[in-house]
């Protein structure tokens, strides 16, 4: 079972990143990957790397970055329940005003003490309470062409209807005990190695590069 996930430090300029791919059950560092920029490809590529070389995975937790379902689709796919919440802040903000948004917010803070059919009858009460507010319309008086009136809730909501299918998987395959985040990688990898890397952030990008190589090496260490 792997989880994977990039994260990006050091300078802004140095588009540093890398793609991590760990062995949850293990807790073993399988692979990586050091990137300027997060693409599917590249998680393909180091996915390709994996079968090439035997591993069998059983089933894949990432944070639902774009693509990446179709480059997993064969495999059970686990949403990370942190990142789902995080990109529904990011839509509605940490203090929304309008009540739509306000109860669609607390609806995902339950997200990970409830279960796919409350979750999914939660949802559908909302989405009944509110529909005419979310799918209200505003003219433009300038270009006589309609929108939306809250875009972002919109948005909001089609995220999650779209990120549903996977975001209960764990309850699916309850022997395998899939978990519902990428803290594994999140706060078990990528945190410390940050802070180390922040300590020498004078440091030349290929130094930080060997770094990170280090750390990675000498995880299980």
């Amino acid at each position: 079972m792997i989880v994977c996930d990039a994260t990006f430090y050091g300078k802004r300029k140095d588009k540093l990143g890398t793609l991590v791919f760990k062995d949850i059950i293990q807790n073993e560092i399988l692979i990586w990957k050091h990137i300027e920029t997060e693409t599917k490809d590249d998680y393909k590529q180091l996915l390709n790397s994996l079968i090439f070389y035997g591993y069998d995975i059983k089933a894949v937790i990432f944070d639902g970055f774009k693509g990446l379902y179709k480059v997993f689709r064969e495999y059970p796919i686990q949403m990370c329940h942190f990142h789902q919440k995080k990109t529904i802040i990011q839509y509605l903000t940490k203090n929304p005003k309008l009540e739509i948004a306000i109860q669609l917010q607390k609806l995902m803070y339950c997200l990970t003490k409830t279960t796919k059919i409350k979750f999914t009858k939660r949802l559908n009460k909302w989405h009944t309470k509110y529909e005419s507010i979310l799918y209200e319309k505003t003219i433009n008086s300038e270009t006589n062409k309609s929108s939306y009136t809250h875009p972002k809730i919109v948005s909001a909501y089609r995220n999650i209807l779209y990120n549903l299918p996977y975001l209960f998987t764990y309850e699916k395959y309850p022997n395998m005990k899939i978990q519902h985040t990428t803290n594994a990688l999140d706060g078990g990898v990528f945190s410390p190695m940050k802070k180390l890397i922040k300590i020498h952030n004078g440091f030349s990008k290929s130094l930080k590069i060997k770094m990170v190589d280090d750390y990675l090496v000498n995880y299980r260490k």
